[in-house]
C-alpha cells in the first residue's frame, strides 16, 4: 500500500523527470537538430538560383527563389523558438519540482 506522502514524493520526482526530458528536447532541438545543416545547403542552392536567374533575366525564378529563402529563415526562426521554449519550461518543471521536494522536507520535519 502506498501512504499519501510516498505518492506526493512520487509524483514529485516525475515532475521532475519530465521537466529534465523537456530541457533535453529543448537543448536537443536548439543545438545537434540535424536538418539545420540541410536547411543551409538549401538556402545556398537557393541564392545560386537566384543569382542565375538575376543573370539570365528571369524575373519569376527569382521570386520564387527569394520565397523559398524567406520560408527557410522563417522555419529556422520558429525552430529555435520551439527549442527556447522547451528548454525554459524544462527549466521551470525541474524548479518547481525541486520546491515541492523543500516543502515537503520542511513538513516532515
Amino acid at each position: 500500500m502506498v501512504s499519501a506522502m510516498n505518492l506526493v514524493i512520487y509524483l514529485d520526482a516525475l515532475l521532475f523527470l519530465l521537466g529534465m526530458a523537456t530541457f533535453i528536447v529543448g537543448v536537443y532541438n536548439l543545438s545537434l537538430h540535424a536538418s539545420v545543416s540541410d536547411i543551409k545547403t538549401v538556402a545556398v542552392q537557393t541564392a545560386r538560383l537566384a543569382q542565375k536567374g538575376l543573370a539570365e533575366d528571369m524575373a519569376g525564378l527569382v521570386g520564387n527563389a527569394s520565397a523559398l529563402l524567406d520560408s527557410m529563415n522563417q522555419l529556422v526562426r520558429t525552430t529555435r523558438g520551439v527549442g527556447i521554449f522547451l528548454s525554459l519550461l524544462g527549466l521551470a518543471l525541474m524548479s518547481l519540482a525541486t520546491w515541492f521536494a523543500l516543502k515537503i522536507y520542511q513538513v516532515q520535519l
